[in-house]
């Protein structure tokens, strides 16, 4: 590998993650409105709706309609995590319900910043290496990483609603790369989905880097030093490989 010019960053599960998990965080709310739900049956709800819901990526939506889009996505996503456990029936007004909810994801919070990330994050700013985020997430981002105070270390923030694609299409990273004039051979793309973050970066001809946090077996080969189990290990990649 030679040393990245610049090195795209996925955003949850990579920079941060969810203190807890959404079901807990989920139940907490449907407590607040008088409603005690089994939050292991919750979680397997939102998983189940979450993986079944389509990507995260608007076309040709104008910046009015899109924060409309975003919430109309994720509302649909809570309604039927909550339908699968039988809780809407006892919500007499789910959008009054649901919109604290989806604020709320918008600070700090429901957020936990992996241990290490702030320091390699100096460490490879310090290399002169530009940090970017590329995300199948929403406007909140924004908030999110000002909330978290990561937001100083990025120059650009690539979002799937934004820009109409997801990861693991070619186009999102595309996008991200014309933002800063660099070619794919300049970058690496770190983050903790195999096939979105890695596949989709290798498809566009990007360095990936898969984030294993949980050390989950994949049936497919990488090459060494394409894997990773926390963010401190790029600057071990950066030491011997480059």
């Amino acid at each position: 590998m030679m040393q990245p010019q610049i090195i795209f960053f996925d955003a949850v599960g990579t920079l941060f993650g969810v203190r807890g998990t959404v079901g807990q965080i989920y139940g907490q709310f449907a407590q607040q409105a008088g409603l005690n739900i089994d939050v292991q049956n919750l979680d397997r709800a939102f998983i189940q709706s979450f993986k079944a819901a389509p990507r995260a990526a608007f076309s040709d939506a104008s910046p009015a309609a899109l924060l409309t889009l975003e919430y109309q996505w994720w509302r649909a996503i809570a309604y039927q995590s909550f339908s699968k456990v039988g809780a809407v029936s006892k919500l007499s007004d789910f959008d009054a319900f649901f919109q604290p909810l989806f604020d709320h994801f918008a600070k700090a919070d429901p957020w936990v910043v992996y241990p290490e990330t702030s320091l390699v994050l100096s460490q490879l700013k310090a290399l002169e290496i530009e940090l970017a985020i590329v995300s199948n997430f929403d406007s909140r981002l924004y908030a999110v990483l000002e909330a978290l105070e990561l937001s100083q270390w990025f120059t650009s923030v690539t979002i799937s609603t934004h820009v109409g694609s997801a990861k693991p299409e070619s186009a999102i990273f595309e996008s991200a790369l014309a933002k800063h004039g660099y070619s794919p051979q300049d970058a690496w793309h770190v983050g903790d989905s195999w096939s979105e973050d890695y596949e989709g970066a290798i498809a566009a001809g990007l360095q990936g880097i898969w984030l294993n946090r949980t050390e989950n077996p994949t049936a497919s080969s990488q090459p060494i030093g394409s894997e990773i189990h926390d963010l401190a290990a790029l600057s071990l990649i950066l030491d011997t490989e480059c």
